[in-house]
């Protein structure tokens, strides 16, 4: 296979995600916007995501201050209905107020009056049930569909089911018992997930969404284990990066947001959804890139 080989009557798999169906490879957005000159490209790259099926868009308030927001909401106009959108609330604004304000920014940059799917972007200086009361508050409004949070280890993840049980939101509907997601930085290289955060969301029927799943494009590179990509990749006529995003989202749970800034691109990351590896290529890619031995605490980019 290779990325011409996404041919629009294959569907792109998809993941349950607070009661709705995604797709297991969106789009993520970190870094878009920054480069005026750059705009068109993505805009195009993003309108293509969507056309192969790549529905799910991620963005945050704190990309580029709003400018990857505003991208994005370019991008969608007269699509919204086709989108799955998802943007992050800065752990600084996680006050009840300020997050019904952040929120309403977001809207605003992104043209919309609603949002799949809205997560506090790390844990803050703030309560959690103050946060997760204005995310309830939100959803009461209409104005989000769902709630989740990010870059929570372990500790942190239990934490906020805890709380969610106990936070308080205005209007009839029943409030989320749990975090519709953790979004987290997961791939070959970082397998930090795999020593127990991982265990632990699927015991609690939290999908996990992997950021970065082809580590800024580092693994598409190579490098000091690349050898393992590059067999694996040429086995089935794909790219390493290819392999990377198939690899990812062979976890069952767990779907990824690939950044791609270029049409080429987006067709190539695309195509990674139908490659399925085999027992052969999981051992290989373990030798080279192991997975943690026990517990392992929360990694960033």
């Amino acid at each position: 296979m290779n990325a011409d080989d996404m041919a629009p009557d294959r569907p792109m798999p998809t993941i349950e995600l607070a009661g709705r169906r995604v797709p297991v490879l969106g789009q993520g957005t970190w870094y878009m916007g920054d480069v005026p000159s750059r705009s068109a490209s993505e805009i195009a790259a993003l309108r293509a995501g969507i056309e192969l099926g790549m529905t799910l868009i991620d963005t945050a308030e704190m990309y580029g201050s709003g400018r990857s927001e505003r991208l994005v909401g370019e991008a969608i106009r007269g699509r919204r209905d086709e989108v799955y959108l998802v943007s992050k609330v800065l752990p600084g604004n996680g006050t009840h107020r300020g997050t019904l304000r952040a929120c309403e920014e977001s809207l605003r940059r992104l043209g919309t009056d609603h949002l799949d799917l809205y997560l506090l972007h790390w844990e803050g200086p703030y309560p959690l049930e103050e946060t997760f009361g204005a995310f309830e508050e939100l959803r009461a409004q209409g104005k989000i569909g769902a709630w989740g949070v990010s870059n929570f280890d372990r500790a942190s993840t239990s934490e906020a089911t805890a709380a969610a049980r106990s936070s308080t939101g205005s209007g009839a509907a029943p409030r989320q018992d749990r975090p519709a997601t953790n979004q987290v930085l997961f791939n070959l290289q970082r397998r930090w997930p795999q020593g127990g955060l991982l265990d632990d969301l699927r015991a609690a029927g939290i999908p996990l969404m992997a950021y970065s799943p082809i580590e800024q494009g580092a693994l598409a590179r190579g490098g000091r284990r690349g050898a393992a990509l590059t067999a694996v990749a040429r086995r089935h006529g794909a790219t390493e990066a290819q392999v990377a995003l198939a690899w990812v989202i062979s976890h069952p749970g767990v779907f990824a947001i690939p950044k791609a800034a270029s049409v080429a691109h987006v067709r190539e990351n695309a195509a990674a959804a139908h490659l399925r590896l085999t027992d052969e290529d999981h051992a290989e890619l373990d030798a080279a890139f192991p997975p943690p031995p026990g517990d392992a605490p929360l990694e960033l980019i």
